[in-house]
């Protein structure tokens, strides 16, 4: 009955008002997670059980973190600036915001942020019907900087060197950034040793 319904196995998660655009009533979307095809996630997002993609933590950030940006180590990793991995997902949202259901699995490290640091150097990877926001290289190296007492001081400094020797590195943006944040002094001591 329902295999005439467009549910993309490439796409991980559908929200209700997705289904809903696709034809499915309440009834339906309940009758697809009988079936095992969904799972109701929360109160606005299912995933999709026969999804066939590549597996990524950073799809389920948007789910329960709408205004969630991949930040942190995470980001560093995704850009290969660290060899450490993760054992979370560090997830930056807007200090007035919350969340109310976290899954898990991934199990997500929430830091709160100010509403520029939250906005600034934010980008979306869209890999095919799936995406996640993550701050660009820069802000990712700046805030590694900011709040390297966090990360950790060895960390910061493998991030820093590998970021210094990456070709796509822009230090006149991660410089602007660092001043919007007010960790520009910091980050000149730091290249100062470096360079």
């Amino acid at each position: 009955m329902y295999n005439t319904i467009d549910l993309s196995i490439d796409q991980k998660f559908f929200s209700i008002q997705e289904l809903k655009n696709k034809g499915l009533s309440q009834y339906k979307i309940g009758q697809l997670v009988e079936d095992g095809v969904l799972t109701k996630l929360n109160k606005k997002y299912y995933e999709n059980l026969r999804y066939q993609g590549e597996e990524s933590d950073f799809y389920y950030v948007g789910v329960y973190a709408p205004k969630g940006v991949i930040c942190l180590l995470s980001a560093a990793a995704y850009y290969n600036l660290t060899t450490y991995i993760p054992d979370t997902v560090d997830v930056a949202i807007p200090r007035k915001a919350r969340i109310s259901t976290m899954p898990d699995w991934p199990q997500m490290h929430i830091h709160y942020y100010t509403d520029v640091g939250h906005e600034l150097g934010t980008t979306r990877i869209q890999e095919g019907k799936n995406a996640f926001k993550i701050y660009d290289l820069e802000k990712t190296v700046a805030d590694i900087v900011c709040y390297r007492e966090k990360v950790g001081i060895a960390e910061t400094r493998e991030i820093l060197i590998t970021y210094l020797n990456t070709r796509t590195r822009n230090v006149n943006r991660l410089l602007e950034y660092a001043k919007r944040m007010k960790c520009d002094k910091t980050l000149r001591g730091y290249l100062e040793v470096l360079i």
